[in-house]
């Protein structure tokens, strides 16, 4: 059913708050937070299956001239497109001598090595071997069994989206020093918007959390109401659902309010290690945005210019976010974490 919080905009989806409280006099949400509902509900988000399939990057980013590249935990991986324009994965290191293939340019489907002109067309060549690898419409996956250790999938689990021909997408990619849990313990701790971030979120309220094995709701998700914050007063009321339906991925459904069925994902990729020994990893957000709205088709029109500023909003948070998961990390590390 829906709330009556998501009724009374009608034509407009906007809204004027009636009042103003003071960052520091908003609801303290420090008790709801508990850090055993955030620990378990990352526990069970880590035992569910992904099939070794790890985020590359944007299906955007895969280009005719040139490869998109990315290491995931520790190894090097390429993704290119074929002649055909079908997706071609395999490790980074040509077989010949090591030439690092992310420098290597494509043509006409062929990853031609730059330093002895070793041509890769995506079949087995010189002890080199092509990767499973999958596009969604939004991002591009690739398989590393090795890796994973899991028993592999055909395809991996991709959130249910809006439709792309009604929505609007964009891609955020961010590096930190920390490991995919720290991003995902940070999604899956909804409490911390209306205080981290107010800027954006205002009137946050948790609504329903899973406080343990067979409650909460029926998805084992957080309900949130929150504004988001445009100007002054002036915000847009939501519902959403924060669910985790594999081990390093948090997608964020609107499930009332303007934009019902839009999702916000955040995925977690494991990159390897820094000089200095530190985990890295890449945080890659897609945003799928829709609406029932008439003049949503004019966005659609416009989507090459909304997506720098959607990309924009979204860098903001992660700068912010992606400071919270690298000090998790860092008082995990130190046997300081108080969780």
């Amino acid at each position: 059913m829906t709330s009556d919080r998501f009724t009374t905009h009608g034509r407009f989806p906007l809204s004027l708050r009636r009042g103003s409280v003071p960052w520091e006099r908003q609801r303290p949400t420090w008790h709801e937070a508990r850090p055993s509902v955030i620990a378990e509900a990352l526990k069970r988000a880590q035992a569910r299956p992904s099939g070794n399939w790890y985020v590359v990057g944007a299906t955007r980013d895969v280009r005719d001239d040139r490869p998109l590249a990315r290491t995931i935990a520790g190894q090097e991986v390429v993704v290119w497109r074929d002649a055909e324009g079908r997706l071609v994965a395999g490790p980074g290191v040509c077989p010949h001598l090591g030439a690092p293939l992310r420098q290597s340019p494509v043509h006409c489907g062929t990853l031609v090595c730059h330093w002895h002109g070793l041509a890769l067309e995506g079949k087995p060549i010189a002890g080199w071997e092509p990767l499973p690898v999958h596009d969604d419409g939004v991002l591009t996956w690739v398989r590393l069994d090795g890796v994973g250790g899991e028993p592999p999938r055909d395809a991996p689990v991709v959130p249910i989206r809006p439709k792309l021909l009604d929505a609007v997408s964009a891609v955020h990619v961010r590096v930190g020093i920390c490991e995919p849990q720290d991003i995902m313990a940070n999604r899956l701790d909804p409490w911390h918007g209306g205080w981290f971030h107010p800027y954006s979120f205002v009137d946050l309220t948790v609504v329903d959390a899973p406080y343990g094995r067979g409650r909460g709701n029926a998805e084992d998700g957080f309900t949130v109401d929150v504004s988001f914050k445009l100007a002054g007063r002036l915000v847009v009321p939501v519902r959403a659902v924060f669910t985790a339906p594999e081990p390093r991925t948090v997608v964020m459904t609107i499930t009332e309010g303007e934009g019902q069925g839009s999702v916000v994902e955040t995925h977690a990729t494991p990159l390897g290690h820094d000089e200095h020994g530190r985990p890295k990893t890449a945080v890659t957000e897609a945003i799928v945005t829709t609406s029932n709205r008439r003049g949503f088709a004019a966005a659609r029109l416009m989507a090459p210019v909304l997506r720098p500023l959607v990309r924009a909003a979204a860098g903001r948070l992660w700068r912010d976010d992606l400071a919270y998961a690298e000090r998790r990390w860092q008082l995990r590390s130190t046997g300081r974490f108080p969780g």
